[in-house]
């Protein structure tokens, strides 16, 4: 006699979807890169528009003996009585030249002040090719209207800063510049010209880095460019 019951078919083998797992290092690597972008926009936020302070309002301003414009020449300030003269070629983006201000800038400011010294800037724009023609060019307006030192030593007081062109009219303006013209020279880059010249210049003298200081037309050697060894080359000059 034939079984006549059916076999029942077999369930269909239900398979789960495996589920993908994120490493939880993954995400923790993630969450530090957001966090660092994140960081990085503010940095360069608060870079680009923080406000503009001085400190050295109120203090004497040297004559400036030779403005800006002149080819190849650079800004002279002090007193025609001086018998020695310091050339500096900075980039007002250069680290190191931030580092020499920092540490022998009180004691140029007063060699020049006291009429022993004139100092002649010749600023370059080879470091950060975004920023240093526009401090360079900005220097070179400020220096047009008398405040070449000063300009200088603030720009070089907060190197973190991005110095948009907003922030350089502001600082002209906290040191007494407030004028049409030195505001439109910095947003029409009227020294263009005239820095190229100063970059020939810093070529025929056989300048290869910055800061690179001359003392009465000697260069110095790098271990000469701190207080004691400045001191010394212009009082054996002197």
């Amino acid at each position: 006699m034939t079984n006549s019951k059916k076999k029942r078919p077999a369930s269909p083998l239900v398979v789960e979807p495996q589920k993908r797992r994120v490493p939880v290092g993954l995400i923790v690597v993630v969450g530090v890169v957001v966090l660092a972008i994140v960081a990085a926009v503010g940095v360069d936020y608060w870079r680009k528009h923080s406000s503009v302070d001085v400190t050295s309002n109120g203090r004497t301003e040297p004559a400036v003996l030779t403005g800006p414009g002149t080819s190849g020449e650079g800004v002279r300030v002090g007193k025609d009585s001086a018998t020695t003269n310091v050339d500096l070629f900075l980039d007002f983006r250069c680290p190191h030249c931030a580092e020499f201000e920092k540490e022998t800038g009180p004691v140029l400011d007063q060699l020049v002040e006291d009429g022993t010294i004139t100092l002649t800037y010749y600023p370059l724009k080879f470091v950060n090719p975004g920023a240093s023609p526009r401090l360079a060019n900005a220097f070179a307006a400020a220096a047009a209207s008398g405040k070449a030192l000063s300009y200088a030593d603030e720009i070089y007081a907060d190197f973190t800063k991005a110095w948009t062109n907003d922030q350089l009219i502001e600082l002209g303006k906290k040191l007494g510049i407030d004028d049409a013209k030195f505001e439109a020279a910095i947003k029409d880059n009227s020294y263009a010209g005239w820095l190229e010249s100063i970059n020939k210049t810093s070529n025929d003298r056989k300048v290869e880095g910055t800061p690179t200081v001359f003392v009465n037309d000697k260069m110095l050697q790098g271990d000469q460019l701190t207080v004691d060894g400045l001191k010394a080359a212009i009082s054996g000059i002197s």
